[in-house]
This record gives C-alpha cells, sequence and structure tokens, in this order.
C-alpha cells in the first residue's frame, strides 16, 4: 500500500494484505489471465462485450495499460472477409485482438498451424502473432496434452487480466486508504496490531492518521460504510455476509485446518477482501464503498453470487429443512 511518510509501519501481514486489494486475484499457469498483477494492467475484453461503451472508455484512455479483444475462432472464421469487417469494428487481429482457442474442437476445426499464424507474445501492438491458445488435456481424444501457446514465459505470462477486474491507479489507491481506515474500526484493532508487532504508541498514532486521512479524502462517510454493510451502527468493521463484528486478529490468523487434511503451506487467513457488489461484467467494482473485509468462510459461501441473492439461497435452505422437519439452531458464535 503507499508508505505514509513519517507513520509508523504496519505489522508486515497486514500491510501485504491491504497492499494486494491492488493486485487481481491469482490464475492457474494454464489460464490466459496473468496471476497477481496490478489491477491496472492490459485488459482482455471477449468479443461479445466490445461495443460503443467499451470504445469510449478506451477514447478517453480509461484502460492505461490498453487492452486486448478476444474472438473466438468460429466467430472470427464465420465471417466473410474478417478483417475488413473486424477494422470496421476498430479491431485489427495482431495489433488490438487475437483469436483466442479454448477447445479442442475449435483447434481441430481451425488449425492456426495450418494458416501459418503465430502465436501472440506481447501485449502491446504489435502483438507478436495472431492468436493464443489455453485448450485444457482431455482423455476422451488422441493426442491429449494440453495446448498452451503464447503469453508463457517467465517474464510474460498470461495476456493480461479480467476486464471486470480493472481499476485506475488512484481508485486502487483510495481502496487501500479505506481498506486501512475500516480494519482500524475493527473493535480490537489496536491490541491485535500490537500483538502482532506494533508499539501501542505506533499503532495508536497510525490509527489516528489513516482515520484523519480517509475522513479528508471523502472515504470514511460511515453511513455510507453501514448502507455498504462495512460497518454497524457502532461503527465497528462487520463481515458483509453474517454481519457479526470482526476480531482484528482474523487479519492474522491462519485458518484452522480440518485434521487429516492439513496443507502445509496453506496461507488464507480468516479474514479477506470482501466485494460488496460482486465483480461482474459491465461494471468496475474494486472501488470505494466496495469493498470491505469479511469471514473467508463466508467470502467462500458467496462467491460470484453477490451478498442478496445468496442470502435469499441461504434463507431457502433453511425453510426447505425446516419443512422436511430438521431443526436449525444458531451454530456456536465462536465459528461465525
Amino acid at each position: 500500500m503507499p508508505r505514509k511518510k513519517n507513520l509508523p509501519a504496519l505489522p508486515a501481514l497486514l500491510g501485504r494484505k491491504i497492499y494486494k486489494s491492488g493486485q487481481t486475484r491469482g490464475a492457474d499457469d494454464d489460464e490466459i489471465y496473468q496471476n497477481r498483477v496490478s489491477r491496472m494492467s492490459t485488459v482482455l475484453i471477449p468479443y461479445h462485450f466490445w461495443g460503443e461503451a467499451l470504445k469510449e472508455r478506451i477514447r478517453d484512455g480509461f484502460f492505461k495499460c490498453g487492452y486486448i479483444v478476444l474472438i473466438k475462432p468460429e466467430e472470427y472464421f464465420a465471417r466473410a472477409n474478417p478483417g475488413r469487417e473486424l477494422a470496421e469494428e476498430g479491431l485489427a487481429l495482431g495489433r488490438n485482438c487475437l483469436v483466442f482457442y479454448e477447445t479442442r474442437a475449435q483447434w481441430s476445426a481451425y488449425d492456426p498451424d495450418q494458416r501459418g499464424w503465430s502465436a501472440a507474445d506481447s501485449r502491446t501492438d504489435p502483438l507478436g502473432g495472431q492468436y493464443v491458445a489455453r485448450v485444457p488435456a482431455t482423455t476422451a481424444a488422441q493426442n491429449s496434452d494440453g495446448i498452451n501457446r503464447g503469453f508463457m514465459a517467465k517474464k510474460m505470462k498470461g495476456a493480461g487480466i479480467r476486464l471486470y477486474e480493472y481499476a485506475d491507479e488512484e481508485t486502487i489507491n483510495k481502496c487501500r486508504i479505506q481498506l486501512e481506515a475500516v480494519y482500524w474500526l475493527c473493535y480490537d484493532s489496536i491490541e491485535a496490531a500490537v500483538a502482532f508487532g506494533m508499539s501501542r504508541a505506533d499503532a495508536e498514532s497510525r490509527r489516528q492518521a489513516i482515520l484523519a486521512s480517509a475522513a479528508a479524502e471523502g472515504l470514511l462517510e460511515y453511513e455510507a460504510l453501514r448502507n455498504a454493510r462495512i460497518i454497524d451502527e457502532q461503527n465497528r468493521t462487520v463481515c458483509p455476509l453474517c454481519l457479526k463484528p470482526l476480531s482484528a486478529r482474523g487479519f492474522y490468523t491462519r485458518m484452522a485446518q480440518a485434521e487429516g487434511r492439513e496443507v502445509p503451506d496453506l496461507t488464507v487467513t480468516e479474514i479477506n477482501l470482501f466485494h460488496i457488489e460482486e465483480l461482474r461484467y459491465g461494471c468496475y467494482n474494486h472501488r470505494p464503498y466496495n469493498l470491505g473485509w469479511g469471514h473467508h468462510h463466508c467470502n467462500v459461501v458467496v462467491k460470484d453470487a453477490g451478498i442478496l441473492p445468496t442470502l435469499c439461497w441461504m434463507k431457502q435452505v433453511v425453510l426447505r429443512n425446516e419443512a422436511h422437519g430438521t431443526v436449525v439452531e444458531p451454530g456456536p458464535e465462536a465459528t461465525m
């Protein structure tokens, strides 16, 4: 996160957690997306989302590190004159657009090798090729090894980030300031910071400075934070799904693991970043007043569905169990 002059340093784990909020989520090596890079990175735009709204943002310089449009082979080759028709839409293969192979059927029907095409390896014009491929391995066909071509070098792994994960530098910095302020609104934030390395004087000094900075930048409107399910009526930080006040110790505490299923390198903590309105195409929801902290297990339940749809689903689950005769009692307070 941006380092404030003359401010005491945060405990390392908390500092990293806030800093990483400005990065995209991780991706596997066989995906097209970059792994743990800035949300300002090159955005990958599925062709069916290409339209005037995106063109206008591009003309306004919204995407600071550029963009690449990914078109399916069947969409590209269905055109009578693909080059000319794409040019009419402001696109050119190998400049700001790539054919993206995702299935073995696409690869077999439109084999790029037979067309003399090259796999792209640059995120800026020229892209270095006409296509990129991430075809998974399968046991249902011969020659079933996966096909991963383009953007595979160590320094060029992944073509870019998901469109909906994008945020510019100013937005990222504001989110980091607000997220730290929300940490300090936890009922035991000072005690937790002291327990994990800060002196009490340093913790109190930093808390006061960050809350003042957030307020000065319009990032500490308590009513807006309450309406977003980030804090409660007592201005304490809560989990956006279950609404239980969060203990700041959860920022530093690794998740408990089931006996016999332990993973030695687990780094997930009890409290994680939480998008109030989920990330989705058509929106840029990594923004102030849409980011809070929540329980890891609550975040897993919500996933990409959104909080309100998840609550409706949970209510139906409870009602069906009650109709079945199952008595649904609240679980132990310590588990939520």
